[in-house]
């Protein structure tokens, strides 16, 4: 725009700086009533930019010939409100980008970067202010614009930053597909340009900067490297939402490595982060992952400074949020701490029982090795790793329940103790003295039992189900434990009273557990229900079997009260083989306990038969 004088362009580089600072400093004091009030006197400024540009471009004539002599329009149209397409936009011609059009450096080249770029900028303008329709149509004008250029580094910034808008516009209207073209796209202009060229690209506030305000070629790199860290950010939740998991932890991954880099992000967002990927590579198995994206988190969250302390959190608002910020967040990440150390305890449980395969550890990670060196990323082959592991896992239970209590957060203060419980179950296999084996069970019953009891099954019902299954199981193992403990004591001779005792006392706590699990199916007046749920088919049937057995395992010496214990026995397996009678789609959920189930409805008639045999006639 040679026509243009030092003082026109110094006024419209003025307006450009005016805009900037409307739109990210002003805007964040607008008042509740007017939120945008900032932001549309920005977008005004952008318009009279953008008229100024068209009338110095008509000055020197509104045509240009390209490079394959064809004649090409330089303007257009922007605010002339032109209908948009009924299909979502396609994009994809990478090869197009850097082949064709006007060079980036040329007059008409520069023209068109300058006018998509306030094209840019009003479409995010709009889309910040919730019009959509229009923020589309800018960013489409400024995609136009480009589409007369080959990508160069005056212009491959704002050829990135376009398509990162369009992504993060498609996607938040669900159509992901169409924001997965825009984004791959900018991903292989980025990639091609880096491999061709590779020089500081323009950024595009430069566009608009007088000569002394130009930034450093240290300063465009960072800005051009942080805006393909957003395409690589936008695309990991493009890939997730596809079902991409894979590749979408690849993205994330390498989105958090290049935040860290640059020096580009929020503690404790990016700890969070970090710490949500850790899942992913936990339920694949691959712990040494998991374990650097923890450790990683854990050390990056200390970045955001010390929780404040209540007294200066009810002094000022600002430090009551951020202790609550700090405090759930650092919660948030020691539970996925939990969720790891359980993980890899159940997945050694079940290598050891399978007898398969051993891990491959050879990928190793050399960044928050202090940290990392604490907590193993090998599965546990005995009682002395996986207590180790356990003991982290503990200690991040007990940080997490420092946030996440009963009162307030009761769903959540639950599912930690659950996860604490589980992480006792697991240990408990590693360990071969079956007393303090049984101890560890006692104290998953300590911590569940007075927490059950209090729930309204109004509110919690589901939970209350969780719960009250998990302790019949696990009342359920203690018996197992204390027989073949006393069997194990005394071979030769019969179980003490003292012993039978104990042993029928756990046997009906896991039985009354299961009943109180069966009675929760139950209508307000105490009916069962003739048709079971999916979500509760299995547990269901699974809790009728498991109470028949534990009828059938009651140590009775007087005969009557054996019939009486069979009797109930019977009852509860025939109701398996009843309803799966009745509701054949229920067998397949149930197809071992259903196979015994019939086998002991024909069994256990001739027990009882042969018993009431031996009873005398007056009793």
């Amino acid at each position: 725009m040679a026509s243009v004088s030092s003082d026109e362009w110094r006024a419209i580089c003025d307006k450009f700086t005016n805009a900037q600072n409307l739109t990210v400093v002003d805007s964040q004091n607008d008042p509740d009533n007017d939120p945008f009030r900032s932001k549309y006197k920005a977008r005004e400024l952008l318009r009279e930019i953008y008229c100024s540009l068209k009338s110095f471009e008509a000055g020197e004539g509104e045509e240009e010939t390209g490079e394959s002599g064809e004649t090409v329009e330089t303007g257009e149209t922007g605010e002339s409100g032109e209908q948009l397409p009924v299909e979502a936009p396609v994009d994809g011609q990478t090869e197009e980008a850097f082949s064709q059009g006007f060079c980036g450096d040329s007059p008409a080249g520069l023209r068109a970067a300058k006018l998509g770029a306030v094209e840019y900028y009003l479409g995010v303008n709009h889309v910040d202010t919730e019009e959509l329709s229009a923020g589309q149509e800018h960013l489409m004008n400024c995609m136009k614009l480009l589409g007369k250029c080959r990508v160069s580094s005056e212009n491959v910034s704002l050829f990135i930053h376009a398509r990162n808008q369009l992504g993060i516009l498609w996607a938040g209207r669900d159509e992901t597909e169409t924001a997965q073209g825009f984004l791959e796209t900018a991903e292989s202009i980025y990639q091609r340009y880096m491999k061709e060229d590779g020089s500081p690209p323009t950024d595009m506030a430069d566009y608009f900067s007088t000569e002394e305000n130009q930034l450093t070629h240290q300063e465009r790199t960072k800005r051009f490297e942080l805006a393909y860290t957003h395409t690589m950010y936008y695309l990991a939740q493009v890939y997730k939402n596809l079902g991409e998991t894979e590749r979408a932890a690849i993205y994330c991954h390498s989105t958090l490595q290049r935040q860290l880099k640059l020096n580009q992000f929020s503690p404790m967002e990016w700890a969070l982060n970090a710490a949500t990927l850790s899942q992913y590579y936990i339920t694949k198995g691959r712990y040494m992952e998991g374990r650097h994206c923890l450790s990683a988190a854990t050390v990056i969250s200390g970045l955001a400074g010390e929780v404040p302390s209540e007294a200066a959190a009810q002094e000022s608002e600002t430090e009551s949020e951020r202790r609550e910020q700090l405090r759930q967040k650092r919660a948030e990440i020691a539970r996925c701490w939990i969720k790891y150390c359980l993980n890899i305890l159940q997945d050694s449980k079940k290598l050891l029982e399978d007898s398969i395969g051993e891990l491959d550890t050879d990928h190793t990670f050399d960044s928050i090795a202090s940290l990392e060196e604490k907590v193993r990323c090998l599965l546990p082959m005995d009682f002395t790793e996986a207590r180790a592991i356990f003991l982290v896992g503990q200690h991040y239970v007990t940080q997490a329940k420092e946030y996440f209590q009963m009162d307030g957060y009761v769903t959540d203060h639950i599912e930690i103790l659950q996860d604490h419980s589980s992480l006792f179950r697991s240990l408990a296999f590693y360990e071969e003295d079956l007393d303090r084996r049984c101890k560890m069970h006692k104290r998953r019953v300590d911590m569940m039992e007075p927490v059950c009891m209090e729930l309204n099954s109004k509110y919690y019902l589901m939970i209350r189900r969780q719960m009250m299954f998990e302790l019949a199981e696990t009342y359920n193992e203690m018996m197992d434990l204390k027989l073949t403990l006393a069997n194990r004591q005394d071979e030769t001779e019969s179980l003490d009273n003292h012993t039978i005792k104990k042993f029928n006392n756990l046997c009906s706590a896991s039985a009354k557990y299961f009943q109180m699990f069966l009675d929760s199916l139950c209508s307000p007046e105490g009916k069962q229900p003739e048709h079971l749920e999916e979500e509760v088919l299995r547990p269901a049937l699974v809790a009728r079997f498991r109470v028949a057995r534990l009828y059938s395992r009651l140590i009775c010496t007087s005969p009557p009260g054996q019939v009486e214990n069979l009797d109930k026995s019977l009852e509860h397996y025939k109701y398996v083989v009843d309803y799966c009678d009745s509701h054949p789609e229920a067998v397949a959920t149930v197809e071992t306990e259903l196979e015994l189930s019939r086998e002991m409805v024909g069994l256990l008639p001739l027990k009882i038969n042969r018993i009431k045999a031996k009873i005398p006639a007056n009793n």
